[in-house]
């Protein structure tokens, strides 16, 4: 058998985009003959994978999964709506949501490099991709091991997700609470769970542009500092979920709503997050006649 350097390996994975392990794998199948191993890269689908590498994947789902008291809220992403919606994509998803359950990363980097049977989350990703024919990537996720329960809700097939974590009891009572907090999330979208959460620094500059616009409404510095202090309150009703007015209710809190539960079981929320799916994301705007021409391009090099 040829011999073959980690140099090689760099090589060929820069000609392929496909991944390192399976460029070594490639290699050692192809006795160190770099062109055949491109070739065996190609055959298995994983360099057909990487010409996909260009493409912006910024369509996709946020997918929520509860294993007793592991949950996991993630966001997947492909190139186009269709593909999206299709069942195909989301048993990829799912599959890589319980996987995410089972060894719990703590990264995206340290999912993709994971063993998943047998081969890498990263290797799954790209063979997916080569099937698929779009641009799969994971974008990010979050996993929560509670003490108590996890609460998880889904919007519209997938365009945001919310997971909670409760601290007490699952029971009638504290499950219609969760249910109630994860859509009054869905639809309020809190930034932070509760005021002391809020960094000094972005309090800072809220105040900075709250006093400057009621300065600039022709107050007077000295009310302009009560006026601010109103306002902050405001900021907090607004951006922080327990300060915020229940959306079925707007007579309580969130945190009023949570301790009326608590009366009849003992009851409290731990920690929340929420997906917008592709929220950040660019996505690609091109005509037909620019793609024309950017393939043509690319055959030619």
């Amino acid at each position: 058998m040829a011999e073959f350097t980690a140099k090689d390996v760099m090589k060929l994975r820069e000609q392929t985009g496909a991944g390192m392990m399976d460029c070594k794998r490639a290699l050692v199948d192809a006795d160190g003959d770099m062109e055949k191993a491109a070739d065996l890269l190609r055959e298995r689908g994983i360099a057909k994978a990487a010409k996909r590498a260009s493409k912006i994947a910024a369509e996709g789902v946020v997918y929520a999964y509860v294993a007793g008291k592991t949950g996991v809220l993630i966001e997947v992403n492909c190139e186009s709506d269709f593909v999206a919606k299709g069942d195909k994509f989301h048993e990829i998803v799912e599959a890589v949501a319980k996987h995410v359950a089972c060894v719990k990363p703590a990264t995206v980097e340290e999912l993709l490099a994971s063993d998943m049977n047998g081969k890498t989350v990263e290797t799954y990703v790209q063979e997916q991709t080569a099937v698929i024919g779009e641009k799969l990537s994971v974008r990010r996720f979050t996993v929560y091991e509670s003490a108590g329960f996890v609460e998880t809700y889904i919007h519209m097939g997938g365009t945001m997700g919310v997971m909670l974590d409760f601290e007490g009891e699952e029971n009638e009572a504290t499950k219609e609470l969760a249910h109630n907090v994860a859509l009054h999330t869905a639809f309020s979208k809190p930034q932070y769970m509760k005021a002391d959460e809020v960094s000094a620094e972005t309090l800072e500059k809220e105040k900075a542009i709250m006093k400057q616009e009621v300065l600039n409404e022709g107050k007077p510095e000295a009310i302009a500092e009560k006026i601010v202090l109103g306002k902050i309150k405001k900021f907090y009703e607004e951006n922080c979920l327990l300060d915020q007015k229940f959306v079925k209710d707007d007579k309580i809190t969130i945190a009023q709503l949570i301790a009326d539960t608590a009366k009849k079981s003992p009851v409290a929320l731990k920690s929340f997050c929420f997906y917008v799916m592709g929220q950040g994301l660019e996505k690609k705007s091109e005509d037909l006649s620019e793609e024309v021409a950017k393939q043509v391009d690319a055959m030619k090099k």
